[in-house]
């Protein structure tokens, strides 16, 4: 008989705060989305802390008073994990374990988890590896508390000093290998990308968990590995992709999400030169999620970063099927009708009717409204391949035709 897997899900507590450049309900959002990376991660929240403060603690983060409420759940609870919304400073990471006496995880480093758990070939693992090293070494010193220096005086000065040293030099020398592995994958990824010939290459972007993959495996016909958590896809994937008699390259990217780590952006790129290159990208959007429009936003801003935001752009939304707006009632007076009850057809007038027929409202799960996002893409492509090879044009007709 086939037993059943018990999942352990590790305990954990979210902290956030509220401060003068992030408001309560954006800070709430945060901490939805930590929630969820945690839960992708294997953790399971059992509370939420917050506080409002001009800015941070710069040695707990939190208040005194605030920590001590935290202190006192995780041992009344016995919580094996407390995750912070903001990066921690080495030292206030230092001084937090110090006090709660527990695991003390940050966004970043809780991405950098997830990545290593999703890691699949040498390429992936190498970028992570490379991260991780660079997130650990102005961590150093807390890891070796046990042989800091108690006193000084004659026969009392510990090793403590020497083997931080020595450590740093071990990490140091491993971020000067991955980074030498690195270069002579990129030297590789760039050949196999000049060896794909003058097909048109077009590229997934978006937000982690839109639905990319699922998108790519049914434009595609393939077996992309597609789950409903953040950061599903770690590995490009290019496919071939054939419209009617118009074949073209299609690539499946990781994520993106707001707050991504600086290491990761670094260690990415030659993941993200696979957007870089793209003469298309289709950018997707989850609708059904109510911070769709921020998602949007912090896509635009990583594209600026990796200088791909001049590239034509086809805005795909997905999952019209999981769409729902919040009940209205007009007799109410108490309540004002914001965007979250707006209908798709009122979405469609508002800011997605200026995009000049480069949006097309799509279910990926479901193929609702497919045969017009085949229309939308074979017509991009075209457009691109022709121009290329302008003698090219009589092989590939309009869509209708070409079908």
């Amino acid at each position: 008989m086939l037993e059943t897997e018990q999942i352990e899900y590790e305990k954990c507590v979210l902290v956030g705060v509220t401060t003068r450049h992030q408001s309560e309900d954006k800070m709430n959002e945060y901490l939805d989305e930590l929630e969820f990376l945690a839960y992708t991660a294997g953790g399971e929240v059992t509370k939420r802390f917050t506080q409002k403060l001009d800015m941070p603690n710069p040695k707990t983060f939190l208040g005194t008073g605030k920590m001590e409420d935290v202190k006192a759940y995780v041992e009344q609870h016995e919580i094996g994990t407390v995750i912070f919304d903001d990066e921690l400073s080495p030292g206030q990471q230092r001084n937090i374990e110090r006090l709660l006496a527990c695991k003390i995880v940050d966004r970043t480093y809780l991405i950098l988890d997830i990545f290593a758990q999703r890691a699949q070939t040498s390429y992936a693992r190498t970028q992570v590896e490379l991260a991780q090293y660079q997130y650990l070494l102005p961590r150093l010193t807390g890891l070796w508390t046990h042989l800091e220096r108690q006193r000084g005086g004659i026969g009392m000065r510990g090793p403590g000093e020497t083997e931080i040293e020595t450590d740093r030099r071990i990490v140091r020398d491993r971020i000067t290998l991955l980074k030498g592995k690195m270069k002579a994958i990129d030297k590789q990824m760039a050949t196999q990308r000049g060896n794909r010939g003058a097909l048109v290459r077009v590229a997934l972007v978006g937000y982690t968990n839109v639905g990319k993959s699922t998108l790519m495996n049914t434009l595609s016909k393939s077996e992309v590995f597609a789950e409903n958590k953040l950061f599903a896809t770690l590995d490009t994937t290019v496919r071939k992709v054939v419209i009617g008699n118009l074949p073209f390259l299609l690539s499946d990217t990781v994520g993106f999400i707001r707050k991504l780590p600086t290491q990761l952006v670094d260690s990415f790129k030659s993941t993200l030169d696979e957007v870089r290159e793209a003469d298309l990208l289709l950018h997707v959007v989850d609708i059904s999620h109510p911070q769709f429009e921020d998602h949007i936003a912090s896509v635009n801003q990583i594209l600026d970063e990796i200088k791909s935001a001049d590239k034509p752009v086809l805005m795909v939304f997905n999952k019209i099927d999981a769409y729902q707006p919040e009940a209205y009632d007009e007799e109410d007076l108490m309540i004002e009708r914001t965007v979250a009850h707006y209908s798709l057809d009122e979405w469609k007038q508002t800011w997605m009717a200026r995009t000049n027929g480069d949006s097309i409202f799509i279910s990926a799960l479901n193929k609702d409204n497919f045969e017009t996002f085949r229309k939308k893409v074979y017509e991009r492509v075209r457009e691109i391949h022709v121009t290329r090879f302008p003698y090219n044009s009589f092989l590939y007709p309009e869509y209708v035709e070409g079908i």
